[in-house]
């Protein structure tokens, strides 16, 4: 027992890859219930009711409306709960090339204001440096 649980407290998996697969079955499992749910309650097709609910996802709208009041019902929560995991997913895989984007690009800012403020430092005219 003890290994099974150091086994799974231990992944060989690095942060970032386990961030990136956990999004990625977060996001098919909230598009799975949400596509059962749908088939479900308004009775469409699976290419229908998964088509809804990658636009509800994605935050583009719903092409068609539930019919029924639970269907609306249902597709209210999934919006919110969908558009969160989606989100949540960018957030992890997207989250650490921006924050490293950002952190050299500020890098490069300090770099370049240093290196001009030493070059002005240098070439600053003084009153010895006239032609009369």
């Amino acid at each position: 027992m003890r290994g099974r649980v150091a086994r799974l407290v231990h992944h060989p998996l690095s942060p970032f890859k386990r961030r990136t697969l956990l999004s990625i079955v977060i996001v098919i499992i909230v598009l799975s219930v949400g596509t059962e749910g749908i088939v479900l309650l308004e009775g469409w097709s699976y290419v229908d009711a998964f088509y809804f609910i990658s636009l509800i996802a994605t935050t583009q709208g719903p092409a068609r409306n539930p019919a029924t009041d639970a269907g609306k019902l249902f597709a209210a929560i999934m919006a919110f709960i969908s558009v969160g995991a989606v989100l949540s997913a960018a957030a992890f895989l997207f989250g650490p090339l921006v924050g490293t984007l950002l952190k050299d690009g500020f890098d490069y800012l300090e770099k370049e204001e240093l290196r001009l403020k030493g070059r002005l430092e240098h070439k600053a005219p003084t009153s010895e440096d006239r032609v009369d």
